[in-house]
C-alpha cells in the first residue's frame, strides 16, 4: 500500500477561492515498507497516485485549541463543538470545520483543530477530482520534530560560543536566567508567497520595506500556531512568543534534494540564523505517524462512494462482472434447454413403452402409475398376489414378528396399499423388528404420536 504525502501552501486571505491558483506542491511517495519511491514538486494534476494521500495543512490555516469536550459522539458531538469554541473565534463558528484530537491531554482536555470549512472543502474536492480518493489531513505543527532533551541540547550546542536557541539570544544582553517554560519547536517552512521575485532571485534578506516574509510554524506540545513574518523580525517574534522559554529552530528542506534548505535561490546558509536543517522526508514521516486526522465528520474519507469518478475507476471490474453474469445466465439457459429436451425424450420413451405393452390404453396421464396398475391387474388375473396386497403384507408381517407375540397386536388396518399395525401397550417392540421386516421385503416406520407402525412393500 503506497502513501503520498503532500505539503499544502498557506491560503492567502486576500485571494478569493475562485481565483486561487495551485502552485507546485512538495510531495514524497513511499511504499508499504516505508521506502521513498519519488519526491519533489509537481502540479496538482501531475502528482503520483497512491492508495492513500496524507495532506499536511499549513500551520497558519489551522487553529489549535484545548478545551473540555462533553462525552458525545457522532452528530451530537459535531453540533456541540461550535458552541465550545465560539468565544475564541472571530468568524462565525458555523463556517468552520472543527476536528477533534483522539488523544486527550493529561488534564483531561481535548485538542480541537479549527479550519475554514470552505477552504478545506476546496482542498478536499480538488484532490478528489484529481483522483486521490483516500484522503487524510494533519496540521503542519504536528509534523515538527519532538523537543530535544537537555542532554541532546547540550551535545548540539555550538563550541564557538554561538547562541543555541532564540530565547538565549534574546536574553543574552541582560544575562537573566530564563523562566521555566515548556520548550517550543519552531520551523521555517520557506518563503511566504507574497515575495518580490527580484529579492528572491538575488538571495538577499534586506531589512527594508518589501523584504521577504518567512513562513513559520511553532509547536508547543499538542498545540501550535503558524504565521508569516518579515525575515528581519522573525527571530524577535519567535523569542517573544516563547516567553523566555527554549525554542528549537529548524528550516524545512526541499523534497528529494536533501540536505539543501528550502530557500529559493539560496545555497549558502539558512533563511534564519541558527536554524538547523529539517529534511522533508523527516517532516513527511511525522505526518504518517500522526493520529490526528482533520478529515472528520462530513470530510471523512469514503473511498467507495458511488459517483462518476468511482464508476470511471471501476469500469473494467464492472465490465468483467457484467460479462461474467451474462455468460452465467446464458450458460444456465442452455443447460436448462438441454435438460428439458432430455426430459421430453425420456417422457416420450416411457409413454411409448406403456402403449407398446398395453395398446388398449386410450389416455396417458401418468405413465409410471398407469403401468403399475396394469401390472397389478395382470397379477390378479393370473392368481398372483401383489406385494402391496393385504395378504402379502400380513404374511410378511407374520414372518417378521420374531419374538413378538402374535396376540400382542391390538389393531390392524389396511388402506392405500399399506398396513397400519398397533401393538398393545405392554408389548415392547425390539430394535431388530425393522431389520426383520427388511429381510422379508417390507419397510416399516413408527409414528411417534400414535405409536403405530406403517408397513409397506419395499418394491
Amino acid at each position: 500500500m503506497s502513501t503520498l504525502i503532500v505539503s499544502l501552501p498557506p491560503r492567502e486571505p486576500a485571494v478569493p477561492l475562485q481565483e486561487w491558483q495551485w502552485p507546485e506542491l512538495p510531495f514524497t511517495l513511499v511504499d508499504k515498507a516505508g521506502h521513498v519511491q519519488r519526491a519533489g514538486r509537481a502540479a496538482l494534476a501531475l502528482l503520483p497516485r497512491a492508495n492513500a494521500t496524507v495532506l499536511i495543512v499549513a500551520a497558519r490555516d489551522v487553529l489549535l485549541l484545548a478545551a473540555m469536550v462533553p462525552p458525545l459522539k457522532g452528530p451530537k458531538l459535531r453540533q456541540a463543538l461550535p458552541n465550545i469554541v465560539e468565544d475564541q473565534l472571530i468568524q462565525d463558528p458555523l463556517g468552520c470545520h472543527i476536528a477533534l484530537d483522539p488523544a486527550a491531554l493529561p488534564d483531561g482536555r481535548r485538542v480541537l483543530a479549527i479550519v475554514d470549512r470552505a477552504w478545506f472543502r476546496t482542498i478536499c474536492d480538488a484532490f478528489t477530482a484529481a483522483g486521490h480518493r483516500h484522503l487524510s489531513a494533519v496540521p503542519a505543527t504536528r509534523c515538527l520534530p519532538a523537543p530535544r532533551t537537555s542532554a541532546e541540547a547540550a551535545a548540539a550546542a555550538p563550541a564557538d560560543g554561538e547562541v543555541a536557541n532564540l530565547a538565549d539570544a534574546a536574553l543574552a544582553a541582560g544575562a537573566v536566567e530564563p523562566p521555566a517554560h515548556p520548550p517550543a519547536v519552531a520551523a521555517v517552512l520557506g518563503l511566504a508567497a507574497a515575495v518580490e521575485p527580484a529579492l528572491v532571485e538575488a538571495g538577499a534578506l534586506p531589512v527594508a520595506a518589501g523584504a521577504p516574509r518567512l513562513e513559520l510554524a511553532v509547536a508547543r506540545g499538542a498545540l501550535g500556531e503558524g504565521f508569516a513574518a518579515p525575515a528581519a523580525r522573525a527571530a524577535g517574534t519567535l523569542a517573544a512568543l516563547a516567553g523566555g522559554g527554549d525554542v528549537e529552530l529548524y528550516e524545512l528542506g526541499e523534497p528529494g534534494a536533501e540536505p539543501r534548505l528550502a530557500s529559493v535561490g539560496r545555497t549558502d546558509g539558512p533563511l534564519l540564523p541558527g536554524a538547523a536543517p529539517l529534511s522533508f522526508d523527516t517532516f513527511a514521516r511525522r505526518a504518517l505517524t500522526e493520529r490526528f486526522d482533520l478529515c472528520q465528520f462530513e470530510f471523512e474519507s469514503q473511498p467507495w462512494r458511488f459517483d462518476r469518478a468511482t464508476v470511471k475507476r471501476l469500469r473494467v471490474p464492472l465490465a468483467l462482472v457484467a460479462a461474467t453474469l451474462g455468460v452465467a445466465v446464458i450458460g444456465m439457459n442452455l443447460h436448462w434447454w438441454k435438460l428439458s429436451r432430455e426430459r421430453d425424450a425420456l417422457s416420450a420413451q416411457i409413454t411409448e413403452t406403456l402403449l407398446s405393452a398395453f395398446p388398449k390404453t386410450t389416455t396417458v396421464l401418468d405413465p409410471p402409475a398407469q403401468m403399475q396398475r396394469q401390472l397389478d391387474q395382470l397379477r390378479l388375473a393370473a392368481g398372483e398376489l401383489s406385494p402391496n396386497d393385504f395378504l402379502a403384507l400380513s404374511s410378511g408381517l407374520t414372518r417378521s414378528m420374531g419374538a413378538l407375540p402374535l396376540n400382542g397386536i391390538a389393531s390392524l388396518d389396511y388402506h392405500d396399499r399399506r398396513l397400519d399395525v398397533g401393538f398393545k401397550p405392554e408389548v415392547k417392540v425390539d430394535p431388530d423388528f425393522s431389520q426383520r421386516l427388511a429381510r422379508n421385503g417390507l419397510s416399516g416406520e413408527v409414528d411417534s404420536n400414535t405409536g403405530k407402525w406403517t408397513i409397506r412393500s419395499r418394491s
